[in-house]
């Protein structure tokens, strides 16, 4: 395992213990409202102090962009770890049993390394850039699923967007209802990603994400074999904030059958 991803699952798994403890006195949290539909708590900063206490120790030269405390570290770095300590807050706040740490690290502009862990599930998703994606070490390939009619596909609602993109995006649900085998919406990103990595999934899609929910999963599935692309099929969904991805023929069957409603979606402000 590369030095740099292993630092990086001991700083989730670190992080997940962290959640684990806090989440048996939920009631008892600390809980901000940063936005609309958006929550922090006294757990989100906890899990990620932890993480960064864990790369600090062992590169305190790195440069840090963490969901909760921004950029940090030294800004002319070739190297940002990307964090989200803890993704699928709001499932966690209620007790539902899907969320993770994400952990990338971007080296010299490209992500090269990447974890996501589940806590709960104890499975911890790698990847190394050329080196293949795994689950608790072993391989992950991206399922072999090609007609979307027997596609199982995930999604997240644009809860943060609800008043632009709503209509686009039901119309874009609708569509992937009629013509696959199912739509799912667990609400942590990235493990909907590290899910189509692993084959659980065959695709997914969503707006209204930030870059610490698409970095380390975004290479995991690349990693398995998948693709994965803005909406508009460009490289820039890190900054964009949308994500199309899947297997090479169920990613192109939802662009294609979604074309109109993915060009409305992206003409909303």
């Amino acid at each position: 395992m590369h030095a740099l991803l292993n630092v990086a699952v001991m700083a989730a798994r670190r992080a997940g213990a962290v959640l684990i403890r806090n989440l048996v006195k939920l009631e008892k949290l600390k809980v901000e409202k940063k936005g609309r539909n958006d929550y922090v708590s006294e757990a989100d900063r906890a899990a990620e102090r932890a993480v960064i206490d864990v790369i600090q120790k062992h590169y305190p030269e790195h440069a840090i962009l963490a969901e909760e405390s921004g950029a940090t570290g030294e800004a002319d770095s070739d190297t940002v770890w990307i964090i989200d300590p803890l993704d699928g807050t709001t499932n966690y706040l209620h007790g539902f049993p899907v969320f993770a740490v994400s952990i990338g690290v971007q080296v010299n502009g490209r992500m090269s390394h990447g974890v996501v862990y589940d806590p709960l599930r104890q499975e911890l998703f790698t990847a190394t850039r050329g080196a293949g994606a795994q689950l608790d070490e072993h391989k992950i390939r991206v399922s072999g699923r090609q007609e979307l009619e027997h596609a199982l596909i995930g999604t997240g609602f644009p809860f943060r967007q609800a008043d632009s993109a709503l209509e686009p995006y039901l119309g874009m649900l609708g569509k992937v209802v009629k013509h696959t085998a199912g739509v799912r919406r667990p609400g942590a990103a990235a493990l909907d990603l590290c899910y189509v990595a692993a084959g659980r999934l065959d695709g997914f899609w969503e707006t209204g994400l930030a870059p610490w929910d698409l970095a380390a999963g975004s290479l995991i599935i690349r990693e398995a074999g998948g693709i994965v692309s803005g909406l508009d099929g460009s490289e820039g969904f890190m900054d964009a904030g949308h994500i199309l991805c899947g297997t090479p023929k169920i990613y192109s069957g939802l662009a294609k059958l979604c074309a109109g409603e993915i060009k409305a979606i992206l003409r909303k402000p």
